[in-house]
């Protein structure tokens, strides 16, 4: 069973859709990447699944349960959890009280998932009685996905971790990003480099025009004339 599954969901804002009959899932201890022109409707899908956005059609479940109607602030306590890429921790906090407030409503004794987060992210292990706002543009990010991890989800959503990343510090993250599906969560990230995408994931969706028009194992999906399938000229898989 999926940890996540989207089974034809549309959204948009108010009349207008953005996204149409997108089918996706997303497998535990697996790394989920869509890519995809500016405009295809990759940040859509993702707030429409967290419940930001509400879909117009379609169903969307975390490990079996429907959560296509949840309201938004329950999702997390069903399983999945959401890391937008801008003003996503909160600066005046430090490092160690970031996760508090994640840990908030975590299913697990907060203090132990804390130290099991940190011993992942060691460059905030070493950093807790900082605040997150003299932390690198990098570091906050790190911080932003640990504190959502602190509920132990089924499904983690990546909004572009490593948007104006230098590559060093993209590679750091996309490294965190393979420890955090070996912990046997389901990770699915937007980005929009491809080639990274294609190096650390196991599985892709192409967005184009507000579909998912082309996905499959990484490997196969490096394969294709990616060019040509961003301008809609290549059939889906």
């Amino acid at each position: 069973m999926p940890a996540l599954t989207a089974d034809g969901v549309s959204a948009g804002y108010g009349r207008t859709t953005i996204i149409s009959d997108i089918d996706l899932t997303a497998e535990r201890g697996n790394v989920t990447t869509i890519i995809g022109p500016n405009g295809a409707g990759k940040s859509t899908f993702a707030k429409t699944l967290v419940g930001i956005l509400r879909p117009s059609k379609g169903r969307i479940t975390v490990d079996d349960v429907d959560i296509t109607r949840m309201p938004g602030h329950l999702i997390p306590r069903n399983g999945l959890v959401y890391v937008p890429q801008n003003d996503n921790v909160f600066k005046r906090l430090t490092v160690r009280e970031n996760l508090e407030v994640g840990g908030f409503a975590s299913r697990a004794n907060p203090e132990a998932r804390m130290a099991e987060i940190l011993a992942i992210f060691t460059d905030l292990e070493k950093a807790t009685e900082k605040k997150a706002g003299f932390l690198s543009g990098g570091q906050q990010n790190l911080l932003a996905i640990a504190r959502a991890l602190m509920v132990d989800p089924s499904v983690i959503m990546l909004d572009e971790p490593t948007a104006g990343l230098s590559p060093a510090y993209t590679d750091v993250v996309w490294n965190q990003i393979a420890r955090i599906s070996q912990l046997n969560t389901a990770v699915v990230v937007v980005e929009q480099n491809v080639e990274r995408a294609l190096k650390h994931s196991d599985f892709v969706h192409i967005f184009v025009a507000g579909t998912n028009h082309v996905h499959g194992p990484a490997a196969e999906i490096a394969d294709l004339d990616l060019a040509s399938i961003f301008l809609g000229r290549s059939g889906a898989h």
